[in-house]
Protein backbone atom coordinates (compact mmCIF):
# COMPACT_ATOMS: atom_id res chain seq x y z
CA UNK A 1 0.00 0.00 0.00
CA UNK A 2 3.08 2.20 -0.11
CA UNK A 3 2.39 5.89 -1.80
CA UNK A 4 4.05 8.60 -2.83
CA UNK A 5 2.60 11.81 -1.46
CA UNK A 6 3.88 15.58 -1.32
CA UNK A 7 3.07 16.16 2.15
CA UNK A 8 3.67 19.25 4.69
CA UNK A 9 5.70 19.90 7.76
CA UNK A 10 2.68 20.57 10.61
CA UNK A 11 5.78 20.50 13.49
CA UNK A 12 9.19 19.85 14.59
CA UNK A 13 10.61 19.66 17.63
CA UNK A 14 13.40 18.85 19.63
CA UNK A 15 13.59 15.65 21.74
CA UNK A 16 17.00 15.88 23.86
CA UNK A 17 19.66 15.10 21.69
CA UNK A 18 16.90 14.37 18.68
CA UNK A 19 14.46 16.09 16.33
CA UNK A 20 11.11 14.56 15.88
CA UNK A 21 9.15 15.63 12.67
CA UNK A 22 5.46 15.24 12.16
CA UNK A 23 4.35 15.98 8.59
CA UNK A 24 0.56 15.83 7.31
CA UNK A 25 1.18 12.57 4.99
CA UNK A 26 -2.29 11.34 3.46
CA UNK A 27 -2.80 7.97 2.39
CA UNK A 28 0.34 6.98 4.33
CA UNK A 29 -1.03 7.24 8.11
CA UNK A 30 -3.82 5.41 7.60
CA UNK A 31 -2.33 1.89 6.25
CA UNK A 32 0.76 2.34 8.77
CA UNK A 33 1.28 -0.61 11.07
CA UNK A 34 4.15 -0.65 13.91
CA UNK A 35 7.65 -1.37 12.21
CA UNK A 36 6.71 0.37 8.92
CA UNK A 37 9.23 3.36 7.35
CA UNK A 38 8.92 6.42 5.27
CA UNK A 39 11.59 7.13 2.88
CA UNK A 40 11.86 11.20 2.38
CA UNK A 41 13.49 13.24 -0.19
CA UNK A 42 15.80 15.67 1.37
CA UNK A 43 17.58 18.93 0.20
CA UNK A 44 14.30 20.50 -2.17
CA UNK A 45 13.69 20.26 -5.40
CA UNK A 46 17.38 21.79 -6.79
CA UNK A 47 19.55 19.64 -4.75
CA UNK A 48 22.81 17.30 -5.24
CA UNK A 49 20.86 15.20 -2.44
CA UNK A 50 19.48 12.53 -4.75
CA UNK A 51 19.31 9.61 -2.34
CA UNK A 52 16.16 9.67 0.38
CA UNK A 53 16.35 8.69 3.85
CA UNK A 54 14.05 6.19 5.75
CA UNK A 55 12.98 6.60 8.98
CA UNK A 56 11.06 4.47 11.00
CA UNK A 57 7.28 6.02 12.12
CA UNK A 58 7.16 7.07 15.12
CA UNK A 59 3.74 7.60 15.53
CA UNK A 60 0.50 8.40 12.97
CA UNK A 61 -2.95 10.06 13.32
CA UNK A 62 -5.27 8.81 10.84
CA UNK A 63 -7.65 11.61 11.34
CA UNK A 64 -7.29 15.34 12.31
CA UNK A 65 -7.84 18.92 11.09
CA UNK A 66 -5.00 18.67 8.30
CA UNK A 67 -5.64 14.96 7.44
CA UNK A 68 -3.43 12.33 8.48
CA UNK A 69 -0.10 12.84 9.96
CA UNK A 70 3.27 10.90 10.79
CA UNK A 71 5.66 11.39 13.01
CA UNK A 72 9.59 10.43 12.71
CA UNK A 73 12.55 10.64 14.98
CA UNK A 74 15.93 11.70 14.12
CA UNK A 75 19.27 12.67 14.88
CA UNK A 76 21.08 15.12 12.74
CA UNK A 77 24.20 13.65 11.10
CA UNK A 78 25.01 14.86 7.95
CA UNK A 79 23.56 17.35 5.09
CA UNK A 80 20.34 15.34 4.62
CA UNK A 81 19.27 15.31 8.12
CA UNK A 82 20.34 18.84 8.57
CA UNK A 83 18.10 19.90 6.17
CA UNK A 84 15.22 18.03 7.68
CA UNK A 85 15.92 19.71 11.17
CA UNK A 86 16.27 23.22 9.17
CA UNK A 87 12.38 22.83 8.19
CA UNK A 88 9.57 25.34 9.17
CA UNK A 89 5.81 24.50 9.77
CA UNK A 90 4.09 24.20 5.79
CA UNK A 91 7.41 23.59 4.13
CA UNK A 92 6.78 20.62 1.92
CA UNK A 93 8.29 17.28 2.15
CA UNK A 94 7.94 14.32 -0.25
CA UNK A 95 6.98 11.46 1.21
CA UNK A 96 7.30 7.57 0.44
CA UNK A 97 5.52 4.87 2.69
CA UNK A 98 4.38 2.83 4.15
CA UNK A 99 7.50 0.68 3.25
CA UNK A 100 8.60 -2.51 4.84
CA UNK A 101 7.38 -5.30 6.56
CA UNK A 102 5.97 -5.02 10.10
CA UNK A 103 6.19 -6.76 13.53
CA UNK A 104 4.06 -9.02 13.64
CA UNK A 105 1.53 -9.31 16.65
CA UNK A 106 1.33 -12.59 18.68
CA UNK A 107 -2.23 -14.75 18.05
CA UNK A 108 -3.10 -14.90 21.81
CA UNK A 109 -1.96 -12.79 24.67
CA UNK A 110 1.74 -12.86 25.75
CA UNK A 111 4.24 -11.15 27.92
CA UNK A 112 6.15 -9.08 25.77
CA UNK A 113 9.72 -6.89 26.49
CA UNK A 114 10.29 -4.43 24.35
CA UNK A 115 13.46 -3.08 24.29
CA UNK A 116 14.83 -0.02 22.17
CA UNK A 117 18.06 1.63 21.58
CA UNK A 118 18.32 5.70 21.55
CA UNK A 119 16.06 6.54 19.33
CA UNK A 120 15.94 3.74 17.64
CA UNK A 121 12.64 3.13 20.23
CA UNK A 122 10.26 5.67 18.08
CA UNK A 123 8.23 2.36 16.53
CA UNK A 124 8.12 0.21 19.86
CA UNK A 125 5.44 2.50 21.10
CA UNK A 126 3.06 2.12 18.74
CA UNK A 127 3.73 -1.44 18.79
CA UNK A 128 3.17 -1.12 22.72
CA UNK A 129 -0.35 -0.12 22.09
CA UNK A 130 -1.30 -2.37 19.52
CA UNK A 131 -0.06 -5.40 21.85
CA UNK A 132 -2.53 -4.26 25.26
CA UNK A 133 -5.05 -4.02 22.94
CA UNK A 134 -4.79 -7.60 21.87
CA UNK A 135 -4.50 -7.99 25.89
CA UNK A 136 -0.30 -8.76 25.79
CA UNK A 137 1.35 -7.23 29.17
CA UNK A 138 4.30 -4.99 28.24
CA UNK A 139 7.99 -4.28 29.90
CA UNK A 140 9.92 -2.20 28.46
CA UNK A 141 13.71 -1.76 28.55
CA UNK A 142 15.07 1.56 27.07
CA UNK A 143 19.33 2.33 26.88
CA UNK A 144 21.55 4.70 25.33
CA UNK A 145 24.67 6.54 25.89
CA UNK A 146 23.57 9.28 28.01
CA UNK A 147 20.59 10.34 29.95
CA UNK A 148 19.84 13.05 25.96
CA UNK A 149 19.92 10.63 23.79
CA UNK A 150 17.66 8.46 25.77
CA UNK A 151 14.14 8.63 23.98
CA UNK A 152 10.68 7.76 25.06
CA UNK A 153 11.13 7.11 28.83
CA UNK A 154 7.79 8.72 29.58
CA UNK A 155 5.74 7.24 26.98
CA UNK A 156 7.24 3.85 28.11
CA UNK A 157 6.38 4.38 31.51
CA UNK A 158 3.02 5.73 30.50
CA UNK A 159 1.37 2.54 28.28
CA UNK A 160 3.81 -0.88 30.11
CA UNK A 161 3.76 -2.81 32.67
CA UNK A 162 7.43 -1.87 34.42
CA UNK A 163 10.05 -0.38 32.77
CA UNK A 164 13.67 -0.80 32.90
CA UNK A 165 16.16 2.06 31.94
CA UNK A 166 19.93 2.56 31.17
CA UNK A 167 22.86 4.40 29.94
CA UNK A 168 26.08 3.86 29.03
CA UNK A 169 27.59 6.84 31.65
CA UNK A 170 25.11 6.38 34.43
CA UNK A 171 23.42 9.47 33.98
CA UNK A 172 19.84 8.26 34.23
CA UNK A 173 18.72 4.50 35.48
CA UNK A 174 21.50 2.01 35.96
CA UNK A 175 24.65 2.21 34.81
CA UNK A 176 24.92 0.00 31.91
CA UNK A 177 23.80 -1.74 28.34
CA UNK A 178 20.22 -2.83 27.96
CA UNK A 179 21.59 -6.55 28.23
CA UNK A 180 22.69 -5.93 31.27
CA UNK A 181 19.43 -5.67 32.89
CA UNK A 182 17.01 -7.83 30.51
CA UNK A 183 17.72 -11.02 31.89
CA UNK A 184 16.08 -9.67 35.01
CA UNK A 185 13.30 -8.50 32.87
CA UNK A 186 12.73 -11.65 31.27
CA UNK A 187 12.19 -13.90 34.56
CA UNK A 188 10.25 -11.11 36.26
CA UNK A 189 7.56 -10.98 33.63
CA UNK A 190 7.87 -14.47 32.35
CA UNK A 191 8.25 -12.93 28.51
CA UNK A 192 7.08 -15.26 25.74
CA UNK A 193 8.48 -12.50 22.65
CA UNK A 194 11.28 -9.82 22.52
CA UNK A 195 10.92 -7.39 20.18
CA UNK A 196 13.56 -4.78 19.67
CA UNK A 197 14.97 -1.75 17.54
CA UNK A 198 18.51 -0.04 18.05
CA UNK A 199 21.92 -0.51 16.81
CA UNK A 200 23.17 -4.00 15.09
CA UNK A 201 25.14 -4.66 18.06
CA UNK A 202 22.48 -4.22 20.88
CA UNK A 203 20.20 -6.55 18.01
CA UNK A 204 22.69 -9.19 17.97
CA UNK A 205 22.74 -9.38 21.44
CA UNK A 206 18.90 -9.10 22.02
CA UNK A 207 18.38 -11.79 19.81
CA UNK A 208 21.50 -14.30 21.49
CA UNK A 209 19.70 -13.65 24.74
CA UNK A 210 16.03 -14.60 23.31
CA UNK A 211 17.72 -17.77 22.31
CA UNK A 212 19.76 -18.33 25.81
CA UNK A 213 15.68 -18.23 27.30
CA UNK A 214 14.21 -20.25 24.07
CA UNK A 215 11.90 -17.76 23.34
CA UNK A 216 10.85 -15.64 20.07
CA UNK A 217 13.06 -12.45 19.17
CA UNK A 218 11.58 -10.12 16.25
CA UNK A 219 14.29 -7.23 15.78
CA UNK A 220 13.78 -4.19 13.41
CA UNK A 221 17.26 -3.91 12.15
CA UNK A 222 19.23 -0.23 11.53
CA UNK A 223 20.62 -0.99 7.84
CA UNK A 224 21.48 2.00 5.70
CA UNK A 225 18.68 2.58 2.62
CA UNK A 226 19.18 4.32 -0.35
CA UNK A 227 15.89 3.53 -2.04
CA UNK A 228 14.09 2.43 0.69
CA UNK A 229 11.38 0.25 -2.62
CA UNK A 230 14.53 -2.78 -3.19
CA UNK A 231 15.99 -1.74 -6.12
CA UNK A 232 19.79 -0.39 -5.32
CA UNK A 233 20.52 -3.59 -2.89
CA UNK A 234 22.48 -1.43 -0.67
CA UNK A 235 21.12 -2.80 2.24
CA UNK A 236 20.97 -6.18 2.05
CA UNK A 237 22.20 -8.66 4.50
CA UNK A 238 22.36 -12.56 5.38
CA UNK A 239 19.38 -14.02 6.75
CA UNK A 240 18.32 -17.57 7.24
CA UNK A 241 15.18 -18.91 5.19
CA UNK A 242 12.92 -21.05 5.80
CA UNK A 243 14.76 -23.98 3.79
CA UNK A 244 18.01 -23.33 5.66
CA UNK A 245 19.87 -21.80 3.07
CA UNK A 246 21.30 -18.23 3.37
CA UNK A 247 20.37 -15.51 1.16
CA UNK A 248 21.10 -12.26 0.79
CA UNK A 249 17.91 -10.03 1.38
CA UNK A 250 16.83 -6.57 1.34
CA UNK A 251 16.13 -5.12 4.60
CA UNK A 252 13.77 -2.30 3.12
CA UNK A 253 11.84 -5.29 1.38
CA UNK A 254 12.11 -8.59 3.50
CA UNK A 255 12.75 -6.58 6.59
CA UNK A 256 13.22 -4.37 8.26
CA UNK A 257 11.93 -6.85 10.93
CA UNK A 258 13.53 -10.32 11.14
CA UNK A 259 13.12 -12.70 13.52
CA UNK A 260 16.43 -12.51 15.76
CA UNK A 261 17.45 -16.02 14.99
CA UNK A 262 17.19 -16.27 11.30
CA UNK A 263 19.92 -13.06 11.08
CA UNK A 264 23.59 -13.92 10.87
CA UNK A 265 24.64 -10.81 12.96
CA UNK A 266 27.95 -11.80 13.07
CA UNK A 267 28.27 -11.57 9.41
CA UNK A 268 26.37 -8.76 8.55
CA UNK A 269 28.15 -6.75 5.83
CA UNK A 270 29.66 -9.58 4.36
CA UNK A 271 28.58 -12.26 1.72
CA UNK A 272 28.77 -15.61 3.76
CA UNK A 273 30.56 -18.75 1.70
CA UNK A 274 27.58 -21.01 2.37
CA UNK A 275 25.09 -17.98 0.93
CA UNK A 276 22.84 -18.97 -2.11
CA UNK A 277 24.84 -17.50 -5.06
CA UNK A 278 28.13 -16.73 -3.37
CA UNK A 279 31.56 -17.81 -5.39
CA UNK A 280 31.98 -20.60 -3.07
CA UNK A 281 28.40 -21.56 -2.67
CA UNK A 282 27.68 -25.37 -3.66
CA UNK A 283 24.14 -26.11 -4.74
CA UNK A 284 22.65 -28.73 -2.67
CA UNK A 285 21.73 -32.17 -4.41
CA UNK A 286 18.13 -33.07 -5.31
CA UNK A 287 16.57 -36.11 -4.13
CA UNK A 288 17.05 -38.92 -6.80
CA UNK A 289 13.73 -40.62 -7.76
CA UNK A 290 13.61 -43.94 -5.56
CA UNK A 291 16.44 -43.01 -3.60
CA UNK A 292 14.73 -43.69 -0.77
CA UNK A 293 14.26 -39.96 0.50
Amino acid sequence: MAVQVRGEVLDIRRAGAYHVLSMVAPGIAEHTRPGHFVALGVGGDDTSLLLRRAFSIYRTEQRGVYGGTVEIVFAVTGRGTAWLADRARHDPIDIVGPLGRPFVLPAEPVSCVLIGGGYGAAPLFSLAEKLRERGCRVDFVLGAGSEDRLFGALDGKRISQAIAITTEDGSLGEHGRVTDVLPKVIERSDASVLYACGPMGMLQAVAKMAERYGIHSQCAVEESMACGVGVCMTCVMPVVGDDGQTRMVRSCVEGPVFRGDRVRWSEVGTVPDDCVGSPNWIEPASASIGDGS
